[in-house]
């Protein structure tokens, strides 16, 4: 069984957390967390809500497009993106697979072969990455980028009940804490 970290993206990996895939580009930390995670043997996955798909803002292909263009920027970097799950729903699409729904980490679990109690699901929305999380059965990190910030205060009563293992700043954190965990 593997282990893998899931990452949001927007807010987690670069953009703002409000902004779509159209006009994301990564935070300069993002892409040496991805190295580490890598180096570490940590599987990366992305998971991602793109809703604007449903509405009609863009396609299922351009989504596919701008990814590859994404993972080769990686790539020309040292680092390397496993996997892409994406959710093109809206909440009344009446779907499984929007987050905080477990079904893109199902799909992810099955295709990789993934032990999810020793996963991480890393995002900056509670509501939606650490409910995800702890459905799951993974471990979970909250970083403060993107809408982090306001998760824990704001929308805290999306996930009143629920902690998130860690609490970073940012991507890079998260992944050094990650490989001083894993070192112990």
């Amino acid at each position: 069984m593997n282990k893998a970290v899931l990452l949001d993206l927007q807010g987690t990996l670069g953009g703002s957390g409000l902004d779509d895939i159209r006009t994301f580009s990564f935070y300069p930390f993002s892409i040496p967390a991805i190295k580490i995670f890598n180096g570490m043997g940590y599987l990366v996955i992305i998971i991602t809500n793109q809703g604007r798909i449903s509405k009609g803002e863009f396609t299922y292909s351009f989504f596919e497009d701008r990814m590859e263009e994404l993972k080769q920027k990686v790539s020309q970097y040292g680092g390397k993106i496993d996997g892409v799950y994406c959710c093109p729903h809206t909440r009344e699409d009446k779907c499984d697979c929007i987050k905080p729904l477990p079904g893109m980490v199902f799909r992810a679990k099955k295709d990789f072969k993934l032990e999810l109690s020793k996963c991480y699901v890393i995002g900056d929305s509670g509501g939606w990455d650490i409910v995800l999380a702890h459905r799951v059965g993974a471990k979970s990190i909250l970083v403060k980028t993107g809408l982090g910030e306001i998760s824990l205060t704001d929308y805290k009563y999306l996930w009143k009940n629920i902690e998130a293992d860690y609490i970073a700043e940012n991507i890079l954190e998260a992944a050094k804490w990650i490989k001083r965990k894993d070192n112990l």
